[in-house]
């Protein structure tokens, strides 16, 4: 099959879809690979290092898509791409269409079969593609936290981890999967007090044994909610339904009570936010300000980490690029799940 990886063109996106190493496997394979010129450099990798593993470089995207049947993306394509998607073409990437109705009519409308990284679902109901970025948003979440919370990006001024005769910093979590564990994560090694807050009684429950009580876990009620954040200095929304609309469990009510200078970031604006004061942000604008509450709604997180996250997202999708380009879609129930939109047809609940 012949394999197109563009550059990526949302804001401040550095990642690359596959690495060098990954296109060696590809082309070993039989397969034909193109890499748009300058796709690699936001994550160190040059196009000389692409050429060795055996691709072959192509000037610009429209080149690429023209060439190319099966496009592997990091982000979902932007409005500007949305012309050179055909209908012969497989898109996969991550697509979070819950959150985007006009990607969804533009991939109905070529026909093209588009498949996400995050609706990709073993038996167990784990994602194995999600995953990996997950994690790392998850610790970032955190690092993030630690920059705005300083007086002079706008924060109330707490050091997560406190000091000497100073209470430490208080991060609630509200959802305790991939994002969630790897927030507390970070936020335990700096010494915060931290909360958990999920709608599982398992959930909780393997917090409790996992960290042997050092983590508060509580039960996802609103007035619960409401309790933690109005005490926090950092909150991390960490909520996912996969492939559908993450639920609004932080009302406007719950974000004006807590105080000034707090910050909260949600991790789940990618499938549309957890809070009702969330509207997606980038890079170049990361930071808005509601109620005197920062909000941190960054929808490509792992990019701020590029080099580390192009090397873990390639390692993870391969093989299943690999199922892809040999046409084993069908023998793969996972890869099938995969499939948002295929001739024309929504094939997921985006509700």
């Amino acid at each position: 099959m012949f394999i197109g990886i563009p550059k990526e063109r949302k804001v401040q996106e550095y990642r690359v879809a596959l690495t060098p190493q990954a296109v060696g496997v590809l082309v070993l394979h039989g397969h034909k690979v193109f890499v748009e010129k300058g796709a690699g450099l936001g994550s160190g990798i040059s196009d000389s290092e692409y050429e060795n593993a055996g691709a072959r470089i192509v000037w610009n995207e429209k080149e690429l898509f023209s060439k190319a049947k099966l496009i592997v993306k990091v982000k979902e394509p932007i409005a500007e791409e949305y012309p050179l998607i055909a209908e012969n073409h497989i898109i996969f990437s991550y697509l979070h269409i819950a959150a985007d109705k006009k990607l969804v009519q533009a991939l109905k409308k070529s026909r093209c079969r588009a498949m996400a990284f995050e609706t990709v679902e073993l038996q167990d109901g784990s994602l194995p593609l999600l995953a990996p970025m997950s994690r790392i948003a998850g610790r970032l979440s955190v690092q993030v936290g630690v920059h705005f919370l300083q007086k002079s990006k706008g924060g109330k001024g707490v050091l997560l981890s406190g000091a000497a005769g100073v209470r430490n910093g208080k991060v609630t979590v509200i959802g305790g999967g991939t994002v969630g564990y790897n927030a507390v994560l970070s936020a335990l090694g700096l010494g915060a007090d931290v909360t958990v807050i999920d709608i599982k009684q398992d959930v909780l429950e393997y917090y409790y044994d996992k960290f042997q009580g050092r983590v508060k876990t509580l039960p996802s009620y609103p007035e619960i909610i409401e309790k933690e954040l109005s005490e926090s200095d950092l909150v991390v929304g960490a909520v996912l339904v996969t492939g559908a609309k993450a639920p609004k469990v932080i009302t406007k009510k719950m974000i004006s009570n807590m105080e000034k200078g707090s910050l909260f970031v949600d991790v789940a604006i990618d499938q549309g936010g957890c809070s009702e004061t969330r509207r997606p942000t980038n890079h170049d604008n990361p930071i808005y300000n509601v109620n005197d509450v920062l909000h941190y709604c960054v929808t490509n997180m792992p990019s701020l980490v590029s080099e580390t996250s192009t090397y873990s997202l390639s390692n993870a999708i391969l093989p299943y690029v690999l199922k892809v380009a040999d046409g084993k879609i069908d023998e793969d129930p996972s890869l099938v799940k995969g499939i948002n939109i295929d001739n024309g047809e929504l094939l997921i609940n985006l509700d």
